[in-house]
C-alpha cells in the first residue's frame, strides 16, 4: 500500500511548537515530523473521539499486548507484562528516574553529543553531569571506553543515560558495544537508563539492538524507555512506557511516576499506542524507506553543492548531524544567521554538547527538504562572504 509522504500539510496556526515561527520561515529543528499519523492511528483516535465520553482511562490487556508483540516481532526482545509502566512521556520519565535513583549532588554519566534534555534532566534536579564524550574521527562516532570507565568508576556516579539509537548522530550501537557498557555499569554499580525512543526509524534492512536483550546483566541493571511517539509522530498524545525488569527498581519507579503525576493514561494515549503497534507496521516500513531516501538526497546535495558541510553517516532517526567545522566562526551564531537571512530554522550543535555541528530534521516531504537545503546553501554562502 502506498502512503503519500510527499503531501505537504499546513501546520501553521495549529499550536505547533515546531511551526510557531515567523512568516516565511522553514522550521527543521525539533524532532517532530511533518507527516500525518498512520491511518490506523487516525481511525482509532477518531473512533475514540466520536464516542464522546473521555473519562479516566485504564490500561487494558491490549496495551500491554501491543508493546510486547511489537518488541518481540520487530526487535526480538521478550518483554514481560509486569515490566511495563505507563508514563506520559520519556522526558518526564527520565526526570523522575534521576530524582528517584540519585541523590542531590551525585553524578549522572552522559555521552555528548547527545539529546539536550539529558543535560537538563540532570542539572534541573540538582545533580551533576559527568560527560564521557564520544570519539569522532571526522566520519563516524565511537565510544571512548577508557574514558567511560574512568567516569563510571567515580564514586559519585550512580546513573548513566544511554541514547540507543543515538540522537543526534544517528548511530546504532551494536550488541558488543552495549554488552561492554552493561558490564562496566554493573561493575561500578551504575544504573543504566536506555532511551530507545528512536529505535523504529532505522535504515531499511537495519535493526537496532534493545539494551535489555543483550545479556542478563544489561537487562537486570536497566530501565528502558519506550514509546510510539517518534516512530509514528504522536508526541501530542502524551504516550510512552518504561520497562523495568528488576522488581525492586520497578516498584520504586512506579511509586515515583505516580507521585510525579505522570503515570495516568489518557484515552487517546492508550488507543493511539495500541493502533500504532498493532496495525502501523506497513506504514512505518514505508516511512523509513522515505526518510532514508531523504537522508541520501540530503547527503548527495551537500557533497555536490555544499562540500564545506559534511553529513555524518547515520543508520537511525530522521535527524541529520552536520559537521560544519570547515566553516568560519561560531556555529551557534551561524545557526542564528541562517535563520535570520534565509528563514531556515536549525538546531545549533552546542545544545547537544558539540558546537561544531548543526542538526537538520529530514522527517518531512521531499519538497520541504529541497527548500531547506537550498536555504542552507544560501545561508552558508552569505556567512562565508561576511566572515571573509
Amino acid at each position: 500500500m502506498g502512503y503519500d509522504f510527499d503531501r505537504v500539510i499546513d501546520r501553521r496556526n495549529t499550536n505547533s511548537v515546531k511551526w510557531d515561527v515567523g512568516r516565511g520561515e522553514l522550521p527543521m529543528w525539533v524532532a517532530d515530523m511533518d507527516f500525518a499519523a498512520a491511518p490506523p492511528v487516525l481511525e482509532a483516535v477518531k473512533a475514540r473521539a466520536e464516542h464522546g465520553v473521555w473519562g479516566y482511562a485504564g490500561l487494558p490487556e491490549a496495551w500491554y499486548d501491543a508493546y510486547i508483540g511489537w518488541w518481540r516481532d520487530r526487535h526480538g526482545l521478550a518483554l514481560e507484562k509486569d515490566w511495563l509502566l505507563f508514563c506520559t512521556g520519556i522526558v518526564p520519565a527520565i526526570g523522575c528516574i534521576v530524582r528517584r535513583f540519585t541523590a542531590p549532588g551525585e553524578k549522572v554519566v552522559v555521552q555528548s553529543p547527545v539529546y539536550n534534555c539529558f543535560f537538563s534532566a540532570v542539572t534541573d534536579n540538582g545533580r551533576q553531569v559527568l560527560d564521557s564524550p564520544l570519539r569522532y574521527d571526522g566520519g563516524a562516532y565511537a565510544i571512548d571506553f577508557a574514558d567511560l570507565e574512568v567516569k563510571l568508576s567515580d564514586p559519585a556516579a550512580t546513573l548513566m543515560l544511554l541514547c540507543n539509537p543515538q540522537n543526534p548522530t544517528g548511530q546504532i550501537w551494536d550488541r558488543q558495544t552495549l554488552a561492554r557498557i552493561g558490564e562496566l555499569c554493573a561493575r561500578h554499580h551504575v544504573l543504566v537508563v536506555a532511551d530507545e525512543i528512536h529505535c523504529d526509524v532505522t535504515e531499511p534492512g537495519t535493526g537496532y539492538v534493545p539494551f535489555a536483550s543483550v545479556s542478563e546483566t544489561c537487562r537486570d541493571n536497566s530501565v528502558i524507555c519506550l514509546a510510539p511517539t517518534k516512530s509514528f509522530n504522536l508526541a501530542g498524545l502524551k504516550t510512552a512506557a518504561v520497562a523495568v525488569p528488576d522488581p525492586v527498581l520497578r516498584e520504586k519507579l512506579a511509586r515515583a511516576l505516580n507521585n510525579d503525576g505522570v503515570s495516568d493514561a489518557g484515552a487517546f494515549a492508550v488507543d493511539g499506542a495500541i493502533a500504532a503497534f498493532t496495525k502501523g507496521g506497513s506504514w512505518l516500513d514505508e516511512l523509513c524507506a522515505y526518510i532514508f531516501e531523504n537522508r541520501k538526497a540530503a547527503s548527495a546535495y551537500l557533497e555536490e553543492e555544499l562540500p564545506q558541510v559534511k553529513a555524518v553517516p547515520g543508520q537511525a532517526t530522521y535527524l541529520m548531524w552536520l559537521d560544519c567545522a570547515a566553516l568560519p566562526g561560531d556555529k551557534t551564531e551561524l545557526a542564528q544567521f541562517i535563520r535570520e537571512r534565509t528563514g531556515l530554522f536549525l538546531c545549533g550543535g552546542a545544545m547537544y554538547g558539540d558546537s561544531r555541528f548543526l542538526r537538520l530534521n529530514v522527517g518531512c516531504p521531499r519538497s520541504l527538504l529541497e527548500d531547506g537545503l537550498a536555504r542552507l546553501k544560501e545561508g552558508v554562502r552569505l556567512w562565508e562572504r561576511e566572515k571573509g
